[in-house]
C-alpha cells in the first residue's frame, strides 16, 4: 500500500496474498497499525497530496486525481478530518510556513497523525 497508494484497494487480493481471509487480515492489519487498511491506505494518499499542495503547482482536483482518489468530495473530507484544514486552504498556508525549508523537513514536520498518543515528552 506504501508504494501502490495510488490504486484501488483490494483487500480480498491482499488476504489472498498472504493466505488469510479478508476479515482476518483487517482485524490483524488494524491491531499491528492502529487502524483500518483503508485508513491506512488514505493516510499515505493524504501526505503524497500534502508534498504536491506544498508544491504549489498542481490544483487541489489535479492532486486528489494524483494520489489515487476518484472523488473530490471524499478526498476533501478526508483531507481535512485528517490535517485539520481544507486542502486549498493548506496549500495557501503551507506555501508560506514552509517556505525555505528543505522538502524532506517539511514533510517530517507536516506529516498527518491517526490514531497516535501525543508525545509525553
Amino acid at each position: 500500500m506504501d508504494r501502490e497508494y495510488t490504486q484501488p484497494l483490494d483487500v480480498e487480493a491482499l488476504a489472498r496474498g498472504v493466505h488469510m481471509s479478508a476479515g482476518h487480515l483487517s482485524r490483524e492489519f488494524r491491531r499491528a497499525y492502529g487502524e483500518s487498511p483503508y485508513s491506512y491506505l488514505m493516510t499515505r494518499r493524504i501526505e503524497r497530496a500534502m508534498a504536491l499542495l506544498r508544491r504549489g503547482d498542481l490544483s487541489v482536483t489535479d492532486v486528489c486525481f494524483a494520489v489515487g482518489c476518484s472523488s473530490l468530495g471524499t478526498f476533501s473530507t478526508r483531507f481535512t478530518e485528517l490535517v485539520g484544514m481544507p486542502p486549498s486552504a493548506y496549500r495557501t498556508e503551507a506555501a508560506n510556513t514552509t517556505a525555505g525549508i528543505p522538502s524532506c523537513l517539511a514533510k517530517q514536520a507536516t506529516r498527518p497523525l491517526r490514531n497516535r498518543a501525543p508525545s509525553t515528552g
